[in-house]
């Protein structure tokens, strides 16, 4: 089966967006920084890091945003990139390991109603469907003593203007909804 694959650019130099015709995840997105992981829960990520050059990839709900280290050149990675989502993707090989995803979820014991869990609500809600449209992800680490400690994913990790993005952005809108928040940080 064929896939159509559009290629995007995002505001990271070292990040590219791969948008799809399909649905890859039920919800959210999940980030692959190390090869361990991406066996665990996803053989389309595993693939992907076994290209020359490729750090991370990140699975988004219609997108795969894939990172590159310093060995790595756009013309070949790109390349080899395109090859692997078609093919895995025109197999209709599975994505991503929905169970593991789920068991890792439920292992975060976050509690409803919890400032938590509102952080979760508007991280969900208004944050990362923004920065999904650049190929990037934010996901809440933890709060604690006033302090939102969020990871920065895919495009948005290490990207030049996440620090603004996070500061005058994802800070001032956590603060004025919740009183509770006093900072935003980048772990």
């Amino acid at each position: 089966m064929s896939v159509n694959i559009q290629l995007e650019w995002t505001p990271n130099p070292s990040t590219l967006k791969y948008v799809v015709d399909r649905r890859l995840l039920s919800s959210g997105a999940v980030n692959f920084t190390n090869r361990e992981d991406a066996e665990k829960k996803s053989p389309l990520a595993l693939k992907l890091m076994d290209v020359k050059g490729v750090t991370a990839v990140m699975v988004g709900l219609n997108f795969v945003t894939v990172t590159k280290g310093d060995e790595g050149e756009w013309d070949e990675l790109n390349d080899a990139v395109m090859a692997t989502l078609d093919s895995h993707l025109g197999a209709n090989e599975p994505v991503v390991d929905e169970e593991a995803l789920k068991a890792s979820r439920a292992a975060s014991g976050v509690v409803e109603g919890s400032v938590e869990q509102r952080i979760r609500d508007i991280l969900d809600a208004e944050i990362r469907p923004a920065v999904a449209q650049d190929g990037g992800d934010i996901t809440l680490d933890r709060f604690e003593s006033g302090i939102v400690y969020l990871h920065m994913q895919g495009s948005c990790s290490g990207c030049p203007s996440s620090t603004a993005t996070l500061k005058m952005g994802i800070e001032g809108r956590l603060r004025e909804l919740i009183p509770e928040v006093t900072e935003v940080v980048s772990v």
